[in-house]
């Protein structure tokens, strides 16, 4: 399908598909929660191997923001590969390394993971939008007797 966008048109779409996740991740790690929420459409959907599913961007919002509070994170998202399905519509895959600090027992701890990030996007009123994403890790490692992921505040366990 990517046959249906060419040119500038795709190479435009490309660095804005980019731009795009370029912005969430920086928007992740510096906590810029209406950042974060205005890069995704309202019917966003995500699975994250951590902590589950969620059906829309408010919900997704409260997950992060909760599970996020007490965590210092880096995110570093690469090597993409878009494919587009029409000129508004494109999936995408980006290899991915993530790393999270914070303190647990009163003792310093951290989390590596290293994986693919698998999303859909869509130009929606002249902007590129996230609309899906499911983080798949493929390995993972951590300081010796961190608790990853610490519980969500207020959620049972």
């Amino acid at each position: 399908m990517d046959d249906q966008i060419s040119g500038l048109e795709r190479l435009a779409a490309l660095h804005e598909i980019g731009l795009l996740k370029a912005r969430r991740d920086r928007a992740a790690d510096t906590k810029d929660w209406a950042l974060y929420e205005a890069l995704h459409a309202p019917d966003h959907h995500s699975y994250n191997d951590d902590y589950g599913g969620t059906t829309t961007a408010a919900e997704m919002m409260v997950t992060v923001r909760k599970s996020m509070e007490n965590l210092t994170t880096l995110h570093h998202s690469h090597t993409p590969e878009i494919t587009f399905q029409s000129p508004t519509t494109a999936s995408g895959i980006w290899a991915m390394e993530g790393l999270s600090l914070w303190r647990q027992d009163g003792e310093e701890h951290w989390f590596q993971a290293f994986g693919h990030y698998h999303e859909t996007y869509e130009k929606r009123e002249g902007r590129w939008l996230f609309t899906s994403r499911r983080l798949k890790y493929f390995h993972t490692w951590r300081s010796p007797g961190a608790t990853f992921p610490p519980p969500i505040n207020g959620a049972a366990g």
